[in-house]
């Protein structure tokens, strides 16, 4: 676990986040004192591209085909 100083949290966020979304828990330090850990919540597990792509076509499997397409369904909206 990486530590890092409450100032330089401060000023890198961003970047911060960022490594916590890939799983890296951050334990931040206030005058060498730990006060705070990111860390990526409790089931958050990302997903395999692959298994989330198979849960896709099973869905689109129930979607009955033949009906209005996006650009009328848009349209239509817009009436």
């Amino acid at each position: 676990m990486r530590t890092i100083g409450a100032y330089e949290a401060k000023t890198h966020l961003p970047r911060l986040l960022d490594e916590v979304a890939r799983g890296e828990p951050i334990t931040i330090t206030k005058h060498g004192v730990p006060v705070a850990v990111l860390a990526p919540p409790r089931g958050a597990a990302r997903k395999d591209v692959s298994d989330v792509i198979a849960e896709l076509r099973e869905v689109r499997k129930g979607i009955p085909s033949g009906g209005p397409s996006i650009r009328e369904m848009i349209e239509e909206g817009r009436r």
